[in-house]
């Protein structure tokens, strides 16, 4: 049985992943409960309102999106949502009992005119006292600085699938471009919110090379959605086999082993699940969901079907003053930093010595 280490680490080999996607069922889903209580209360969910504020003609051709142009899912187009209304929504969110507030709007990149508005969100909503987090396509390092400064604490680019797989899913923009913006977003100071979807028709390697992907982030990733596809009709996946919940479990309680100390979101998908497989997600150390009537185009759970499950599994919403602090997380990301430039320096100097 692999030896599980309850601390980070960025150096998992795939075939270290493959053994624990191996492991009997229930012997994984132990270890990952081990991992789960060592650095979080396991009965707390950390639940985050998703809020579309600008719909379709997406120019990339993610083929799982129905926000894509290239395809007709019938999905209204809509323009960048008023300031107010967002406001509403996240007033909204907090009474629903959401900490986190969470933004996403369809383009490859945001305009500057655009931005200025997204920056007076982020303001507003943040005043209410919501963390915030967004997703708006590529950015580089100057948005992304904006966007700290504005005071966005989280932000979400998922890297989707193994770079091996990811050319079958997209072609518009490179595994290469998606490491690139979260490498922005973590140098402008805000925490990275990345993961992927499954069943799309990946093969069992891909998922552990995805995952190893992102346990390589240095930090990992302090929020870790897990998708499971959902097919929408007028896409290029709406007709592929189903992933087994099985495999999809396991990729959970995978993912809470290779990254301990993160928040990993049971995310899409969770419509189509049984409270069966909600639970065993919990159990495999899932701790975060969307909560709300839609995630993005796409249906989940309604609020009160969410509070009915939390209360026949003892679960509670996770309270914002359990999170990490900001001054804590600066901390630990200067600490890593620091520790990225020693090594550095240690290299070129064993460069130096063994040329001289």
């Amino acid at each position: 049985m692999p030896v599980i280490a309850t601390q980070p680490r960025h150096d998992w080999t795939l075939d270290e992943i493959d053994a624990l996607f191996a492991l009997p069922f229930n012997d994984l889903l132990f270890q990952a409960q081990q991992v789960h209580r060592a650095h979080f209360d396991p009965n707390a969910v950390q639940i985050s309102t998703l809020l579309s504020i600008k719909t379709g003609a997406c120019p990339e051709d993610c083929k799982y999106c129905p926000q894509s142009g290239h395809y007709n899912t019938q999905l209204d187009k809509e323009k960048l949502l008023e300031i107010e209304k967002v406001v509403e929504q996240a007033q909204a969110a907090i009474d629903a009992g959401a900490s986190r507030f969470c933004m996403g709007a369809a383009w490859r990149s945001p305009r500057e005119k655009d931005l200025d508005v997204v920056l007076e969100m982020v303001s507003r909503v943040k005043a209410l006292g919501l963390e915030t987090c967004m997703t708006l396509g590529m950015v580089d390092t100057a948005q992304a600085k904006r966007l700290s400064e504005a005071g966005l604490d989280y932000y979400n680019h998922n890297l989707d699938t193994s770079p091996d797989y990811y050319a079958e899913i997209i072609t518009t923009r490179s595994f290469a471009d998606r490491l690139d913006t979260l490498a922005n977003v973590r140098e402008a100071g805000m925490k990275v919110c990345s993961g992927g979807i499954l069943g799309m028709g990946e093969a069992p390697r891909d998922r552990s090379a995805l995952l190893q992907q992102l346990a390589k982030l240095e930090p990992h990733p302090e929020s870790v959605p897990i998708n499971m596809l959902v097919k929408v009709p007028g896409t290029p996946l709406e007709d592929v086999e189903d992933l087994d919940p099985i495999e999809f479990i396991r990729a959970i309680a995978v993912a809470r082993i290779l990254m301990p100390q993160s928040h990993v979101r049971l995310s899409a998908g969770r419509e189509q699940m049984s409270e069966s497989t909600q639970a065993l997600a919990f159990m495999a150390g899932a701790n975060s969901i969307f909560y709300g009537d839609k995630l993005l185009t796409t249906g989940n759970p309604q609020v009160d079907r969410d509070k009915a499950l939390f209360a026949k599994l003892g679960l509670h919403p996770e309270r914002r003053d359990t999170c990490q602090s900001d001054d804590l997380h600066q901390a630990q990301l200067a600490q890593t930093i620091a520790q990225q430039e020693t090594q550095q320096r240690a290299a070129a100097l064993a460069v130096d010595v063994s040329g001289a």
